[in-house]
């Protein structure tokens, strides 16, 4: 592909978005009009997944295309090297003009500073909603406003100063709707007359599941704290009452964030129009994983579970992509830094773990494409004590191992637990409520969902 033709790449990522709270994926709680313009005008993938449910380690693997255990970043301690190479060092090595702006999440200072990038504006840490500080550059400065609204103003100032002979990638990366979802004014009394409806999952009481699922710490009842929710829940209240008040005064201030990702997407959306260059600019949005809406009476992810293991992912690029069109072949986070490389012409590294997702996004399954995928979570028993496995999901079964060991990784913590297989038919149990491993008529499918996990573990290079 010659360089005047190269596309332009905006890469929008919201943090802890479930496609679940997108209109264009069904929603039954949330209407999402800009980001279901994306899919209007572009592709709706119904199965893209993580391959490791929790932030610095979805985000390292999205910007390397490698898995965790080869990328260095397998928990939320464990900074990433940037050093190494990744699709915007490559991008930019190949004339591409580079920002990242917004949630970086990968450490700041030493070697961890955003690299491969013209520019770049990151949050420390987590970030700030309102008045946020962000790091430009390596300097620490203050900005007034709110979030998601600062993140887009910067993303279309540069967008407006770069070389227009030259293309560009752009990650345009919210702090949004990460906890403790704290609304801007506009959208402060959004939902206030009304309730929202509460999930089918919502009253789970984790039997029939491994000891996981009744031993983590993120209960819409019990774990939320009052900075969550912003104010203490009225007396005399049921324990089924108060419940469903924890979950009002939780997906309210969720969806209140949310609704400003889709204005400023909006924003951008209108911008790449009056300037005359939306045909020319392929424009993806994501989050860094899924996200528990309530359901199994979660908030948090961590787990391979399907709302916590699915991302959004909704792509637009008029040249190429149908508009309207759906796919449920697999899509992985690591396939997201060849797609990148692909669609500008450039070659990927070997080692490089993903595959380029642009034949899906054109609507052609390519020979051979990946029916099954691996997933591993690391941080064992510690934020949410949640416990460390790693899975096999396939378009008809999931099968999760629990391995009971932090293994000495960075933010595990030191305690065994007895290994223990949870496994679920996923046509038959969509909301993975009942483990079916040891039973009979699925002793032969547990057999060669486990092959399959190995030979994955193996294909990856995941040896421990």
């Amino acid at each position: 592909m010659s360089k005047a033709k190269q596309p332009n790449i905006i890469f929008i990522m919201s943090d802890d978005h479930a496609a679940h709270a997108i209109s264009a994926y069904g929603s039954r709680i949330n209407e999402t009009p800009n980001l279901d313009r994306i899919s209007n005008e572009g592709i709706r993938l119904d199965n893209c997944f993580c391959t490791n449910s929790i932030c610095a380690p979805s985000r390292a693997a999205i910007l390397t295309g490698k898995y965790n255990h080869i990328n260095g970043v397998r928990t939320l301690y464990e900074d990433i090297d940037a050093r190494q190479p990744h699709v915007a060092k490559i991008l930019q090595e190949n004339g591409y003009q580079t920002a990242m702006i917004g949630k970086w999440h990968l450490g700041h200072g030493g070697n961890s500073d955003p690299t491969g990038f013209d520019y770049w504006n990151i949050f420390p840490g987590q970030g700030e909603y309102h008045d946020p500080d962000m790091i430009e550059m390596g300097v620490k400065k203050k900005f007034p406003g709110y979030a998601t609204d600062i993140t887009v103003d910067l993303c279309l100032d540069w967008i407006e100063k770069r070389d227009e002979e030259r293309p560009f990638f752009l990650m345009c990366h919210h702090k949004a709707p990460h906890r403790p979802w704290d609304p801007d004014e506009k959208h402060m009394h959004l939902y206030e007359d009304i309730d929202i409806p509460e999930p089918e999952t919502f009253h789970d009481d984790y039997e029939n599941r491994s000891y996981a699922a009744a031993e983590a710490e993120m209960r819409i009842d019990r774990d939320l704290r009052k900075r969550d929710v912003k104010a203490d829940p009225p007396e005399g209240l049921s324990p089924s009452e108060l419940k469903s008040w924890y979950y009002q005064r939780y997906i309210k201030d969720y969806l209140r964030c949310i609704a400003s990702i889709d204005d400023n997407t909006g924003r951008l959306l209108d911008y790449l129009d009056e300037k005359g260059i939306a045909e020319d600019t392929i424009v993806m949005y994501t989050s860094d994983q899924g996200f528990f809406l309530g359901d199994h009476g979660w908030y948090d992810k961590r787990f391979m579970y399907e709302e916590s293991l699915r991302m959004p992912f909704l792509v637009r690029y008029p040249r190429e992509i149908p508009a309207g069109t759906t796919t449920k072949d697999f899509a992985l986070n690591v396939d997201f830094a060849q797609t990148f490389l692909d669609y500008a012409g450039i070659e990927a590294p070997e080692d490089m773990q993903g595959a380029s997702l642009r034949p899906i996004l054109k609507g052609e399954t390519p020979f051979g494409w990946q029916d099954s995928m691996y997933y591993r979570y690391w941080e064992h028993m510690s934020e949410h004590n949640v416990a460390a496995h790693y899975g096999v999901r396939t378009h008809k079964f999931k099968l999760i191992y629990y391995y009971g060991d932090g293994l000495g990784v960075p933010g595990a913590r030191d305690v065994k637990y007895e290994p223990v297989w949870e496994l679920f038919d996923l046509e038959k149990d969509p909301y993975e409520m009942n483990n079916v491993y040891g039973q009979e008529e699925y002793l032969d499918v547990a057999e060669e969902l486990k092959n399959e996990l190995y030979r994955l573990k193996e294909q990856v290079k995941d040896l421990d």
